[in-house]
C-alpha cells in the first residue's frame, strides 16, 4: 500500500524585509527538500502549501520554526493519494492574500480556540458568526446560521461591509478556511468601527481536525485540484448540481471561458453539457467551438 501524501498548510503575518531575496532562498530549500507546493510571500508575511512524504514534511517544519520569524507557525496538515501540486512555486506578491485595501494588522480581532468558539457558538449570548470567504464557497459548507456576504473574490470585503454596518455593536465572530482571510478581515471591520469583533483560530480546518460532527454543515471548498475536502465523518452533502438540482460535491470551473466561474456538477450533466455550467454557457461554448472548427 502506498504511503499517503502529507499536505501542509499554512500562514503568518510578520514583517519580511527582503520578499525577494528570501523568495530566493526558500525555494531552494524546498526543492533540497523535494515538496511540491505554491507560497506566496511579500513584506507582511508569507501564506502557503506544500505536499510531500511525512518525512519531506517534518523536514520543512524544522527548517520553518528555526527562523524567530516563524517559530511559532501553525500548521494546519491534511492528507491524500496524490499531490495535489504539479511543482514548487515560490512568489512575491504585494499581498499574502489580496484585498487592496490597507489595513492594520495589529489590530486584527481577538483569537478564540476551536473549544472557545464552539463553547460560544452553543451558548444563549446573541453572536454573528461571518464567514470571511467567497460565497461559492459557502455554497459547499458552512457554519451553521453563518452570515455569508455576496462576494466573488476577497477583494470585495470591503464593498460588502457596508451592507451590515446595521451590526457594529453586535458581537462578530470571523472564519474562514485556514484563519488568513478572517485574521484580515476582523483587522479591516475594527478600522471599520465594529467594536466587538474576534477570530476563529486556524480557521475551518483546525475546528474540524478537534470538533468534527459538530456545528459545521457540508464540506469544505480548497483552492487546490482537491476543491473539496470532506469535513464531517457523515455524508452531509448541503451542494447540489447547478444544472439538475441532485446532490453532489464535483466542484469545477465552467468550461466557458467568459464565464469560468466555479461551479457544482453531476457526473451526468458534466458530460451532457461538456463541463459548462449552465444550458446557456453550454450553448455559448458550443457555437465559439463551431466557429474555431469553421475558421482555423
Amino acid at each position: 500500500m502506498e504511503d499517503k501524501i502529507h499536505i501542509l498548510l499554512f500562514y503568518k503575518y510578520v514583517e519580511i524585509e527582503d520578499p525577494d531575496a528570501f523568495r530566493k532562498e526558500h525555494l531552494q530549500k524546498c526543492k533540497e527538500i523535494g515538496l511540491l507546493g505554491r507560497i506566496l510571500v511579500a513584506q507582511e508575511g508569507i501564506n502557503g502549501s506544500v505536499s510531500g512524504s511525512v518525512e519531506q514534511i517534518e523536514k520543512y517544519k524544522e527548517i520553518m520554526w528555526s527562523d524567530s520569524r516563524f517559530n511559532d507557525l501553525v500548521f494546519k496538515e491534511d492528507m491524500g493519494l496524490m499531490h495535489p501540486f504539479k511543482k514548487m512555486i515560490v512568489k512575491t506578491k504585494k499581498e499574502i492574500v489580496n484585498f487592496g485595501v490597507g489595513v492594520n494588522m495589529n489590530n486584527s480581532g481577538k483569537y478564540l480556540t476551536p473549544k472557545e468558539f464552539l463553547e460560544l457558538y452553543k451558548s444563549d449570548e446573541e453572536i454573528v458568526i461571518l464567514d470571511a470567504r467567497n460565497e461559492y464557497e459557502a455554497k459547499v459548507g458552512k457554519f451553521k446560521n453563518a452570515t455569508i456576504l455576496p462576494i466573488k473574490t476577497f477583494r470585495e470585503f470591503p464593498e460588502a461591509v457596508k451592507k451590515i454596518e446595521n451590526l457594529k455593536d453586535k458581537k462578530i465572530v470571523t472564519y474562514c478556511t485556514g484563519g488568513i482571510r478572517c485574521e484580515k478581515a476582523s483587522a479591516y471591520l475594527k478600522d471599520q468601527g465594529f467594536t466587538n469583533v474576534s477570530q476563529l483560530k486556524g480557521g475551518i480546518l483546525t475546528f474540524a481536525k478537534e470538533f468534527p460532527d459538530s456545528v459545521w454543515e457540508g464540506r469544505c471548498f480548497v483552492f487546490d485540484k482537491r476543491l473539496v475536502s470532506k469535513v464531517n465523518s457523515g455524508d452531509d452533502l448541503i451542494t447540489n448540481c447547478e444544472i439538475c438540482g441532485i446532490k453532489c460535491d464535483l466542484y469545477k470551473n465552467c468550461r466557458h471561458n467568459a464565464c469560468d466561474k466555479y461551479c457544482s456538477i453531476c457526473i451526468n450533466c458534466d458530460a451532457e453539457y461538456a463541463g459548462c455550467c449552465s444550458k446557456n454557457c453550454f450553448n455559448i461554448f458550443m457555437k465559439e467551438r463551431m466557429v474555431k472548427v469553421s475558421h482555423p
